[in-house]
């Protein structure tokens, strides 16, 4: 049962809560249901929950992905082969319909399966039972089918790409994913259940924050890829953080990142050179010169000046200068007491 406990599965919306109201009601009904939703909302996971909240939860889960492969090898893959059905067909092959007997099958990218596979398919669903490619001899099994599609099925079948047969037989319920967008109450909750795991992985103690401004663009985005775009754009943030205060999201892992995007603070005096403003003279006395004492004033100047120009994001500070978030804070942490 803990397959179901994914991080993706997690939200609090009234569209999210609705939606796991209706999946649980059909769970136990060993009737077939098809889960539509976009991409990376979570379908899988959706029949993940279907198979263990059913009275088949202790029997075999099979998934197909029906987009990954060709119309032949598909069919084979699905009802299984005698020997010599096909070139390379040395010995007979077991179909995923026929493991997965007493459990049950979930096939993805439905709207991917060509007709003649449709067919089959139909035969299995409405008769239970089906010939493996290359026999005549019909195979009876026992599955209860989920199906899942971003594809418009009723559409597909309007011009005759997909069977309305098959369709009315695998619409006994339609469960319709949610779109992250139209969950925008979850979106602060699974940010935070990612970038707590993401910390994790990375052996942190503490789990970066994000700034408003970073909150902001979290929850204006369209999240076109939905929550499988939301992880890897957290887990990717908290990962460039080096521990420090999230600032800047990138939403396009292929964007090359630029320091320049940071925003400086207009309290510090622009008009003179960052260099001219922390020079100092060195002024030797007739006993020598205190080296170390020169170079602390140098390092708290350059931390508060950077600190300032940054609007006291400390990550932000680190890059102006040069320094790796960890190194950042050994330097802060020395003269911690001047800053406060």
């Amino acid at each position: 049962m803990d397959v179901i406990n994914e991080l993706e599965a997690k939200g609090e919306s009234d569209a999210f809560i609705d939606f796991q109201e209706c999946l649980s009601r059909v769970a136990p009904i060993e009737r077939p249901v098809l889960v539509l939703g976009e991409r990376g909302t979570g379908k899988e996971l959706a029949a993940k929950r279907l198979h263990f909240l059913s009275k088949r939860w202790d029997a075999q889960l099979i998934t197909v992905n029906c987009a990954a492969l060709t119309p032949s090898l598909l069919e084979s893959e699905l009802f299984g082969h005698e020997a010599g059905a096909f070139t390379g067909a040395a010995r007979m092959r077991v179909g995923r319909f026929e493991a997965a007997s007493g459990g049950t099958l979930f096939l993805d990218e439905l709207g991917n399966v060509p007709l003649e596979v449709q067919e089959k398919i139909l035969r299995a669903v409405e008769y239970g039972e089906f010939e493996r490619v290359g026999s005549s001899k019909p195979v009876r099994v026992d599955v209860r089918l989920i199906a899942a599609t971003n594809a418009d099925l009723p559409k597909l079948a309007k011009e005759g790409k997909f069977k309305a047969d098959l369709l009315d037989r695998l619409s006994f319920e339609v469960l319709h994913l949610p779109p992250l967008r139209e969950r925008r109450g979850d979106i602060e909750l699974l940010v935070n259940l990612f970038a707590a795991r993401m910390t994790q992985e990375l052996g942190w103690e503490d789990v970066p924050g994000f700034t408003d401004d970073a909150w902001a663009k979290l929850e204006s985005y369209a999240w076109p890829g939905n929550i499988r775009e939301l992880k890897n754009t957290i887990e990717r943030s908290v990962y460039r953080s080096e521990g420090g205060a999230i600032d800047e999201i990138t939403f396009d892992p292929f964007a090359r990142s630029n320091d320049s995007e940071v925003v400086f603070s207009n309290t510090a005096d622009q008009s003179k050179p960052l260099e001219d403003r922390l020079s100092k003279d060195i002024e030797f006395s007739e006993v020598g010169f205190d080296l170390r004492a020169a170079v602390a004033d140098l390092e708290k100047r350059a931390v508060l000046e950077a600190l300032e120009r940054c609007r006291h994001n400390q990550a932000a500070a680190a890059r102006f200068l040069g320094l790796g978030y960890h190194q950042f804070r050994g330097v802060y942490r020395k003269y911690q007491e001047d800053f406060d």
